[in-house]
């Protein structure tokens, strides 16, 4: 939902420069990180859930939390590296993919499961999307 906000924000949105793309990077940051800190505190609940054992998402928690450290401290830059964020976008694509992969090749999930790893792999190229497009329009914006 709040990146169905954050989409059609875009479109309206005057402010094409770096503070848009900080915006944009901060909540895939806090997603980010929130998701991490949930696999990480509710490892075995939420394994049950989806259908994956705990201790994978221990890992894909401890990963996610500190890569979202990582997308908030580029968020926090006065202006964003263009390279980082193209970093970034390429990490998102390939978690995306690899998300489906894995759904696929590796995990037999649960129901649940199955319904929540595309969804988490929507969201993600989707943050993929809008930091491409937040990067391009700061860009113009330069000019």
């Amino acid at each position: 939902m709040a990146v169905n906000s954050l989409a059609a924000t875009a479109v309206r949105s005057t402010d094409a420069g770096p503070g848009w793309l900080r915006k944009v990077l901060a909540l895939d940051a806090v997603v980010t990180g929130g998701n991490g800190l949930a696999y990480l505190a509710f490892s075995g609940p939420l394994g049950e859930l989806l259908g994956i054992d705990r201790m994978v998402l221990l890992d894909i928690g401890a990963f996610l939390l500190l890569f979202g450290a990582g997308v908030g401290f580029l968020a926090s830059r006065r202006r964003p590296s263009e390279l980082a964020v193209k970093a970034l976008v390429d990490a998102n694509l390939v978690w995306a993919v690899l998300s489906i992969v894995s759904l696929v090749v590796w995990f037999e999930p649960s129901t649940a499961g199955t319904v929540w790893i595309p969804m988490q792999a929507a969201t993600v190229a989707g943050f993929a999307a809008l930091q491409w497009w937040a990067l391009r329009s700061t860009a113009r914006s330069a000019r």
